[in-house]
């Protein structure tokens, strides 16, 4: 990229169908606004339609040339998760986008109604499951992308496949680094297996750098530092859009901020090396398959016998 991309670089959306995770709120309300400002059908996939209805609503008071639909999805419920995606396909034949923005940091020890860590249920295994009960829509649409949006501080995560529940010496911000690393995880091996089956449809991952929104919350250190170091969420977008809508976007890339990776205009980024350990990465899908339930229809990437221990 020779000059910031921006919002305004965003190619018309018009005819494409999309999902947003989380989007009352911050980052994934910037991304369906902008989405239905570029034409797109925008579903805002969120826990609470009390909140979700205003939000649309400030959306559609914009006069977008697309749509905004809200509808129930509580990624830390997997029966909701069901009811979501049986709603959306039987409403719906495509799906050329679905943003998995939805997210929780560094709160208190709580579990999700099937008994997951909060953080690893939401952030990861919610997630999952939603991209595995959409994945034929997905792949019936022409350019389709999933797009994850994980957080730089997956760079301090390790998988505890022993401990993902996180029964023992729970903290919340390793926690929060082991979802986040799964988010990468996930993307990279579901891009590896998308290409073995012949498929088009692009798992890509993004980062927002520092950006003050409510996935903050639940950390008082990181809102007192949020006036100094973060940017607004209308910037902290922008690696999604890129990701979601950009020419030039290839299945396995991670996008941030160009700034140290804090802020500032989209960019290509590195993640960790852990984050590329396929070993790691095919284990954590068949776990995260027999926690979900959520059966892909994807054969696993051919291991060569290098890979093997």
């Amino acid at each position: 990229m020779t000059t910031p991309w921006t919002e305004d670089h965003m190619p018309d959306q018009t005819g494409r169908v999309a999902i947003v995770t989380g989007s009352n709120s911050g980052i994934g309300w910037e991304a369906a606004r902008a989405l239905a400002i570029k034409g797109a059908t925008v579903i805002m996939a969120c826990r609470s339609i009390a909140k979700a209805n205003p939000a649309a609503d400030r959306i559609r008071a914009l006069k977008p040339s697309g749509k905004v639909i809200v509808m129930a999805l509580d990624l830390g419920d997997l029966a909701s998760v069901h009811a979501f995606a049986t709603a959306f396909r039987q409403n719906y034949q495509r799906l050329d986008l679905l943003i998995n923005n939805a997210g929780v940091a560094h709160p208190p020890y709580r579990k999700t109604a099937q008994g997951f860590e909060q953080q690893f249920g939401i952030n990861h295994l919610g997630h999952f499951a939603l991209t595995g009960l959409l994945l034929d829509r997905l792949n019936a649409t022409p350019g389709a992308r999933i797009v994850t949006v994980s957080s730089i501080s997956h760079r301090s995560g390790i998988i505890h496949f022993d401990n993902l529940n996180w029964e023992r010496k729970y903290k919340p911000a390793h926690a929060y680094a082991q979802s986040k690393l799964a988010n990468l995880l996930f993307t990279y091996e579901l891009q590896r297996r998308l290409v073995t089956a012949g498929q088009s449809t692009l798992a890509v991952a993004v980062h927002p750098g520092w950006s003050a929104t409510n996935a903050l919350r639940h950390s008082s250190f990181m809102r007192r530092l949020n006036p100094i170091f973060a940017q607004t969420s209308k910037m902290g977008v922008l690696p999604t859009l890129y990701a979601a809508t950009a020419p030039d976007v290839r299945g396995g890339d991670f996008f941030g901020p160009s700034s140290l990776e804090l802020r500032g205009s989209p960019e290509k980024v590195a993640s960790s090396t852990r984050s590329h350990d396929e070993a790691v990465a095919r284990r954590l899908w068949t776990v995260s398959e027999e926690l979900t339930q959520v059966k892909y229809a994807l054969a696993p990437a051919a291991v060569f016998d290098e890979d093997l221990p």
